[in-house]
């Protein structure tokens, strides 16, 4: 049969659309492929210490019960007094803090620092009798906590580790684009791996498969723990105060103090109420109440029993009671004048702005709390969906690509990449550090790679 010319036009039209689908194509595999081979290691990293912090509670439970555990009585021996018997087998020892402990089968604890470490003294509330102590610094899950939020490398690994959750976005929205079906002939290798196809195939749907089901969560993993961070977090949480979407006036009693420190400063507290000012005492040189007042104080206002106390260092300090318990609900942040025993500041999750409760429930969501034992189990389905699409993605990297190159898709023309990066700078705008990177790896790929063929020749073969 002959060939009309329409036939011809059409199909002479048709090859650009798939070469720019093509192009298009590639250009999404390439980041994809950037972004995979940067920061896998640090995302598998990420996931397997966070499927460990997860479980705080119950590994501290069995690791410190010797610590932790006491046998309930009648009668129990006065805060201050548990102080005193821990200042007598601590010479010279700054007392920081105290915390009651949650229930009856719980010791308290006193903080203290000494020869410039910080320590928690465990005190059995019924005797006085002094349980032994820890160096917060050695503790198990204290490290835990550092290498997931930093790489145990102080502000440059906390850098790395935002880069990599904010990378992480490139990733999730390059890989939906990679795994959407162009024709949707059957389910399989979309929603569930194919077995029968042989191992290639397999390997492929171990991959995408499994990425799509845990993109929502892992999606959510990565927004909610990136208040936390020192730059995007930071500068989120100054923008939620100013924007009057931080505390509101209401909370304190008089007039809001104008202070050069906030509440992050001298106790550990919830996100929202990091930048809280701290007010001062204001009749200096009276007898300063004692931790058993400000207990009484505590249980008259009502607040949830895993609080912890922080106490004043000087004439001018307050005392903070700061409540970080499983739900985001119960959260409570409270400055008392040390000499009056009046509530200076009472700042609870009602307060909240709308950008403050989201956060708080983000956060108690994120470390697994919120919801006890599911949650957890949610969580850690997350966590290994990303340490399988992880080192699944590695795999198939490592077996496609060849001996003397890395296997990087081709870079096509930049004038067929304009859609994408228009969402590059949506991305970089909203991320900071993703704006940053993004430009320096398009340099090194644009002025560096395609110029030098031996590098163009290695990565791309």
């Amino acid at each position: 049969m002959a060939i009309t010319q329409q036939q011809l036009l059409d199909k002479s039209k048709s090859k650009p659309n798939r070469k720019l689908k093509t192009s298009i194509y590639h250009t999404v595999w390439r980041w994809h492929f950037y972004a995979g081979v940067l920061f896998a290691p640090i995302l598998i990293m990420l996931a397997v210490t966070g499927s460990i912090y997860l479980f705080k509670p119950q590994i501290e439970n069995v690791i410190y019960k010797d610590f932790y555990e006491v046998t309930p009585q009648e009668e129990r021996v006065s805060p201050s007094l548990q102080i005193e018997n821990v200042k007598k087998l601590h010479p010279g020892a700054l007392v920081t803090g105290y915390r009651p402990g949650e229930s009856n089968k719980r010791s308290s604890e006193v903080h203290i620092v000494l020869d410039d470490k910080s320590l928690t003294v465990f005190s059995n509330p019924y005797t006085g009798e002094v349980m032994g102590d820890l160096d917060d610094d050695n503790r198990i899950m204290n490290k835990i906590e550092e290498v997931h939020g930093e790489l145990m490398a102080g502000k440059l690994g906390d850098r790395i580790v935002e880069l990599a959750a904010c990378w992480s976005v490139i990733l999730i929205v390059t890989g939906l684009y990679l795994w959407f079906p162009r024709k949707m002939q059957s389910m399989s290798g979309v929603f569930f791996p194919r077995f029968n196809k042989g191992k290639n195939v397999f390997a492929r749907d171990l991959h995408a498969v499994p990425a799509f089901w845990i993109t929502a969560g892992m999606f959510f993993l990565i927004m909610t723990g990136l208040p936390w961070s020192g730059y995007w977090g930071s500068h989120f949480q100054t923008i939620a105060t100013n924007s009057g979407a931080g505390y509101p006036p209401s909370i304190w009693s008089g007039s809001a103090p104008t202070s050069m420190l906030q509440t992050k400063d001298i106790a550990e507290v919830p996100w929202a109420a990091e930048n809280l000012d701290v007010p001062t005492s204001k009749l200096q040189g009276f007898i300063p109440l004692s931790i058993d007042d400000i207990i009484s104080v505590a249980d008259r206002v009502g607040i949830d029993p895993s609080y912890s106390i922080y106490i004043p260092t000087d004439k001018t300090g307050v005392y903070t009671l700061s409540a970080y318990p499983p739900k985001a609900q119960d959260e409570i942040t409270m400055h008392i004048d040390q000499y009056t025993g009046a509530v200076l500041a009472d700042y609870r999750f009602d307060h909240y702005g709308l950008i403050g409760k989201i956060v708080a429930m983000g956060i108690t969501l994120h470390k697994g709390t919120q919801f006890g034992l599911p949650n957890q189990l949610i969580s850690l389905f997350i966590c290994l969906g990303i340490i399988l699409v992880a080192v699944s993605g590695c795999y198939l990297w490592l077996k496609r690509k060849p001996q003397k190159g890395m296997g990087a898709p081709t870079a096509p023309s930049i004038k067929r990449m304009k859609g994408f990066l228009i969402l590059m700078v949506i991305l970089g705008v909203f991320f900071p550090l993703i704006g940053l990177s993004l430009l320096a790896v398009w340099l090194v790929d644009w002025f560096v790679i395609q110029r030098i063929p031996a590098v163009k020749k290695f990565l791309n073969a």
